[in-house]
């Protein structure tokens, strides 16, 4: 066995000491021995000028040069160019029907969305009234999906009315009157 300078005092001083001394005599020998490693550094091959190895990528843990799944990649892409609130109202828009549900999304549609206010036309005046009760739960069902604060409000109307005005000769006045019977 490889002895270092002071093994050999701390060994003798060892033999005939018990309990504390025998503690305090193995401690010394063991400090004498990592001073001596110190002191007389082994050059390792391929470890470069410097002697010491690149920290981080070597071992089984898990590297940044790994491959990645391709969701977390367009997530810290996202992240990082500030997309997250534009990609949340666009899943408001492109997942209408997961976003509220299959029936309310049946008869309604999103229109706009500005400043987070959510224009919402539905298809029957009576589905307007309906969604304005429905509002608050909405709200929350839109804020777990895409996420809070990205729609504050929402503002539900019907459908449009029909129009009479088109065509080039159009007279001026309240419109047709006895279209409905």
């Amino acid at each position: 066995m490889d002895q270092g300078p002071g093994d050999s005092e701390a060994q003798g001083g060892a033999e005939g000491a018990s309990g504390p001394e025998l503690a305090r005599a193995v401690l010394d020998a063991a400090l004498a021995k990592r001073k001596a490693a110190a002191a007389n550094p082994r050059r390792r091959s391929g470890t470069g000028a410097t002697g010491k190895r690149p920290r981080g990528y070597s071992g089984p843990g898990p590297d940044p040069r790994d491959p990645q799944l391709f969701g977390d990649v367009l997530a810290r892409i996202m992240k990082a160019r500030g997309w997250e609130k534009p990609k949340a109202e666009a899943t408001v828009f492109g997942a209408w029907e997961r976003v509220v549900g299959p029936e309310i999304a049946k008869h309604s549609r999103p229109v706009k969305l500005d400043d987070g206010v959510l224009t919402v036309e539905a298809e029957s005046t009576a589905w307007a009234t309906q969604l304005r009760l429905l509002a608050a739960s909405l709200l929350r069902s839109i804020a777990t999906e895409v996420g809070h604060n990205v729609v504050k409000k929402l503002n539900i109307h019907g459908p449009a009315a029909p129009s009479w005005s088109r065509g080039p000769r159009r007279v001026q006045g309240r419109g047709p009157r006895d279209t409905y019977g």
